[in-house]
């Protein structure tokens, strides 16, 4: 038998707010939502009262801006999570704007207890805050009644058995923080982060009381539908990776779509791996991925195709765009400029569960630089590594695709370091031979299976990549080599 105390958690309604708080708020609990100007806090605060005010549950909102609440109103009610029918009967706003001019915080604080006396809510928010914390330094009362206010609120809060959040814009080395830490239960900081032409907006969890709650800072975005978090984590182990988890069989073999590569990855590629097709402009890599996922449909598995080339003509005509209408793949195409990989993965795991998506085609690295915000930019390897991480663990088979500079003289095999995070390569290249530029095609490496070192000549046709069989002999130069056997 235990006689610990367990704390009621409230679902914040926030879509992944809740993985880092630690499974939501306490019930209960004295919150602070703190940040910058812009930075969200007020629709973090209505997104969050919006979602948990019923009738059995009701929440007062105190304003003490120069401005009315209906102003406010006006903006938040844009939002999706916004509904009229709770505003007077599940939630009311009063304005202390008046009662805090009188400089006198003993009567802020008495229009406060009666206004919860009068309409018993279990959640109460008062915006913004740090209005009554200058209050302090510019008027009658100084930082030490502020004090004794913050805990005087906090106390009475709880007796009424109140979930509160106070809503301000406060830094580390704001003095009037201080006493507000002090007391609070959770605090949770918003900012901006500003580089180059980027603007991403982080939440971070400065503490949360009674509860392991995540650190760090995360990215969340700002939408028609309000708030979105995206915690950065690694999905969990595989179960064979847990001790007296079941170890898998020989995992079957998965179709490029080209018999002869099949053939060189000696029957395919092992399903749940991912392949990187590596290789210079114009050799193939987009047609290689489309083949793949060709082949999956054949099979009934649906696909998913990320894509951020400049526009979308692939999908006016051919067969991905058959593809596409026939609901058998996903299109993902990102016109963000401040793309951050937790966005991303958040958008295709979405698209992997809902459609039961076996197949995934990422093309390609190497644009995808060009969309992440300058953080991603600077830590490509890392946003590759979480991508790959993500869809193993789905057992999805992937294909990623990035273009190199080909100068003919060596073998490069991707940038950034990303070839050491993929289970499988394959390189596709140019060569010299006959006055010619022709492709030849190779397998560098098949995590845990062994694979073809052959070079393989190879053309692209009406129907895809085609292999030349063994025995046509070429003479010609690939990457300084000169190679004089059958292709």
């Amino acid at each position: 038998m235990s006689d610990k105390v367990t704390l009621g958690k409230l679902s914040t309604g926030v879509p992944g707010l809740d993985v880092l708080l630690g499974g939501g708020l306490s019930e209960f609990s004295f919150n602070l939502i703190a940040g910058a100007p812009g930075s969200g806090k007020t629709t973090l605060a209505h997104q969050i009262m919006f979602s948990l005010a019923t009738s059995e549950r009701r929440a007062l909102f105190f304003t003490v801006l120069g401005e009315p609440p209906l102003k406010m109103l006006r903006y938040q009610q844009q939002y999706g999570f916004f509904d009229m029918d709770k505003v007077g009967t599940c939630i009311r706003y009063v304005n202390l704007a008046e009662d805090l001019r009188a400089g006198d915080f003993s009567g802020v604080l008495a229009r406060i207890m009666r206004e919860v006396e009068n309409f018993s809510p279990s959640m109460v928010f008062v915006d913004s805050f740090r209005s009554v914390a200058q209050t302090a330094r510019s008027g009658n009362e100084g930082v030490a009644d502020l004090q004794s206010f913050i805990q005087e609120l906090g106390t009475r809060m709880t007796s009424w058995q109140a979930t509160t959040f106070l809503i301000g814009e406060y830094l580390h080395a704001d003095v009037e923080a201080n006493p507000i830490m002090t007391v609070a239960d959770g605090m949770i900081l918003l900012t901006q982060v500003h580089e180059e032409n980027s603007v991403v907006r982080k939440a971070r969890v400065v503490k949360m009381r009674g509860q392991a709650h995540m650190s760090g800072s995360h990215t969340f975005r700002i939408t028609d539908d309000g708030i979105r978090v995206y915690p950065r984590v690694l999905p969990p182990l595989a179960a064979d990776r847990l001790p007296g988890g079941e170890i898998d069989q020989e995992p079957r073999r998965i179709s490029t779509g080209t018999p002869d590569i099949d053939a060189m990855l000696h029957g395919g590629l092992p399903q749940g791996h991912s392949l990187l097709v590596s290789g210079a402009s114009g050799v193939g890599k987009t047609i290689f991925g489309t083949s793949f996922l060709q082949e999956g449909v054949r099979q009934g598995e649906k696909g998913v195709a990320v894509f951020f080339e400049k526009g979308a003509s692939r999908l006016r005509n051919g067969p991905l765009a058959r593809m596409v209408q026939a609901g058998d793949v996903v299109v993902l195409e990102s016109r963000m400029i401040d793309l951050t990989i937790d966005e991303l993965l958040d958008e295709l795991n979405e698209a992997i569960d809902r459609t039961g998506a076996q197949r995934v085609v990422v093309d390609s690295l190497s644009e995808l630089s060009l969309y992440l915000a300058p953080e991603g930019r600077s830590q490509l390897r890392e946003v590759v590594f979480r991508m790959l991480a993500s869809l193993a663990k789905r057992n999805v088979t992937v294909v990623v695709t990035m273009g190199v500079d080909d100068d003919f003289t060596r073998l490069k095999l991707s940038q950034a370091d990303i070839a050491y995070l993929t289970d499988a390569i394959i390189v596709m290249r140019f060569g010299e031979s006959g006055g010619q530029l022709r492709k030849f095609i190779s397998v560098i490496k098949v995590r845990g299976s062994a694979h073809s070192a052959d070079l393989r000549e190879y053309g692209i046709t009406d129907t895809g990549i085609e292999v030349k069989p063994i025995g046509i002999e070429f003479e010609g130069v690939v990457h300084g080599l000169p190679i004089t056997r059958g292709g």
